[in-house]
Formats: structure tokens, sequence, C-alpha cells
């Protein structure tokens, strides 16, 4: 068995938790929690079982790690302390960990990587031994694998396009969708997460390493950005009321333009409540979240996929799919060599040994 440390228990932890909980090869080793609400709690109530796990969080990083535990799900916030958390996760590798996460998106592409990402991470593999996996929680699966191996199905492609399609009232991360994304506030204000340049810091480098995968030459990264207000006000159940008037819907492209032409698309297309830009698209049966993957060419493919967690919640269906891709990766690169691996390294795996299990 391999004990796993899952760092962090918000929307990406809990789901974690299940995940190395559900893992025939691996064994809840610790919890790290920041708040101190949380220590001494059970994982298993955090994680939203009915059943205790018999492991208590903890807030005592340094104590976690001295353990030299084989592996890390670090489950915490990237988006408002990236510094803190490259720290954190070049601290894991330093320990001897392979460490898998979503939080760093200046990795998603290892070879396209900023140095001062990349090295600090070589460093500390070079000095401890362990290893590192990013892919991103939007799903990362549905921007880099799916997308590739569909477009492996025709004989021609034009372009692909990748799409997440999502409704923020289920969601339960308030910062995040009020202030990063900037739902709720009024039309003047300018969210951080669709700052220009920003979608492509975080979506950048899973169109970079679709095109290393393709084999083509991206001329340059572009990005589009639409939002619209909503008609009314609406309530929701985990984050209270959105006013009229504020933004309530927003569109974005990060385009990878190849011979001038967009031929690699990642697009969200997130709302606070699906009467609000209704002509965009939604998922195909009027729920609250989907994932798709257009490939145009000859012939034309589209997939759509659409998970479901935590009593049917689509929101916590996408990030159970985003960290099932990284947790079930954990026994593959502790059997690889010590180092700094992507999408295009790490094997999507069949789930051997889980069928059936509880």
């Amino acid at each position: 068995m391999i004990p796993t440390v899952v760092w962090g228990t918000g929307n990406v932890g809990r789901a974690a938790v299940r995940a190395v909980e559900a893992h025939p090869e691996l064994t809840l080793a610790a919890v790290l929690v920041h708040s101190p609400a949380k220590v001494g709690r059970d994982a298993g109530e955090l994680a939203g079982f009915k059943r205790q796990l018999d492991v208590s969080a903890t807030g005592d990083v340094e104590a976690v790690l001295a353990a030299r535990p084989r592996a890390v799900v670090y489950a915490a916030s990237g988006d408002l302390r990236p510094d803190e958390a490259l720290a954190d996760v070049v601290r894991a590798v330093r320990a001897g960990a392979v460490v898998v996460t979503p939080a760093l998106y200046a990795l998603y592409d290892r070879l396209g990587a900023p140095a001062e990402s990349r090295e600090p991470v070589l460093a500390a593999v070079a000095e401890g031994g362990g290893s590192l996996f990013v892919s991103g929680v939007d799903p990362g699966w549905a921007n880099d694998v799916l997308p590739l191996l569909v477009s492996g199905l025709g004989s021609t492609v034009d372009a692909i396009r990748c799409q997440e399609i999502f409704d923020y009232a289920t969601y339960d991360q308030e910062d995040s969708v009020r202030h990063l994304i900037g739902m709720g506030h009024p039309m003047e204000y300018e969210p951080p997460m669709l700052a220009p340049s920003v979608p492509t810091m975080v979506w950048g480098g899973q169109i970079r390493l679709m095109a290393r995968a393709l084999n083509v030459q991206l001329d340059e990264i572009r990005e589009t950005l639409e939002r619209r207000p909503l008609d009314e006000a609406v309530r929701t159940r985990t984050m209270g009321e959105f006013a009229a008037g504020t933004q309530g819907a927003v569109r974005f492209e990060v385009r990878g333009i190849i011979e001038g032409e967009p031929r690699i698309v990642i697009e969200h297309v997130t709302r606070i409540h699906p009467s609000c830009a209704p002509d965009w698209p939604a998922p195909p049966d009027g729920g609250d979240g989907a994932h798709r993957v257009i490939v145009e060419g000859r012939p034309r493919v589209e997939v759509t996929v659409e998970a479901t967690d935590e009593d049917e919640n689509r929101s916590a269906g996408g990030n159970a799919t985003a960290v099932g891709r990284l947790v079930n990766a954990i026994d593959w690169l502790v059997n690889a060599e010590p180092g700094l691996y992507d999408a295009l390294d790490v094997p999507l795996r069949p789930a051997a040994g889980r069928l059936g299990r509880k």
C-alpha cells in the first residue's frame, strides 16, 4: 500500500479523500488542513462519508512530511496564493513524495513552463527523489487526453474545441465565484481571473501541450471575452443572492493560432443561473455542467461528458473526475523515475481492481 497524504479539504480535497480511500493500492496516511476548526476532525467527516476513517486532520505540515509519505495529493488552492502553493509542493517533493495537484497552472506543460516554476521543482526532485504531476481541475483530462484521443478518430482535423459549460449555482466556493470570476459584481468590476493575459496564464499550458502532441507550431495564443448581466435577481443555495444588473454569465476563449487561424481552442461558458445568456452553449439536458470536445474535420466528432458526485451535483462531479485523474496516477508515478511529468507522460489507465468497489 502507498501511504498518501491529502493536503486540503475544500471542494477538491473532499473528492481526493474519497478517491484515495477507494483506491486499492493507496492508504490514507494523513490529512492536512489550514483551518483550526478542522484540526482534529475525522477525515471521513470532512470528506462527507457516513463513517469514520480513523484519520484525524492536522495542521502540522512539518510532522506529516517528516514521516516521509510516499505520495501527496496537494488539494489546496493556488488561485490567490500561487507562490505559496509552489513552495508547499516543492517542500513535499523535496521530502521524497510523489505529488499530484491541480494548483500549479504554469506546470500543465512541463516543457513550456516558465523557469521560475520549473527550476525549483527540478531542484527538489534532484535533492529528495520525489515527483510532480499537474493536471487541471477544470478538469485537465477534458483539455488534454480526451481531445487528443478524439483527434485520432478521424482522417482530417481542422480544429479542436474544448468546452467547459458550468452553472455556478450549486458551487461552494464563494470567494472564487464572486471575486475572482466576478459573478454578482457590477459590470464595471474587472474580475482578476478575466483580466487580459490571465486566461492564457491559466490555460495556455494546455494549448501548448496539445500543440506539442499534434506536432504543430503555434503562431500565438489569443483571448476573447464576453460578459452578460442578470436580467433579474437570483438566489443560490450555497452563495445567497446575486442582484439584477450584476454579472451573471461569462464566456471566454483561449485560442491557439496556427497559420493565422484558431485551431486549438479552450472555451469556458459559465453562469450563475441558467436564465442568463440562454443563447450560449448549455448542457444537453439542461443540467448544471458538462464538458464537451468538438473535433472539426472529417468526420466531425463531438463528445460530451457529464459527471455527478455528492448528491448528483455536477459541479462536484467535475472536481471528482479531475481528482480521479490525479489520484489514479499515483501508483504509476511511484513506479516511474523521479521527475516532473505532464499529461503527455502519464497514461490514463483502466480502473483496475476498482470495479464494484465501494
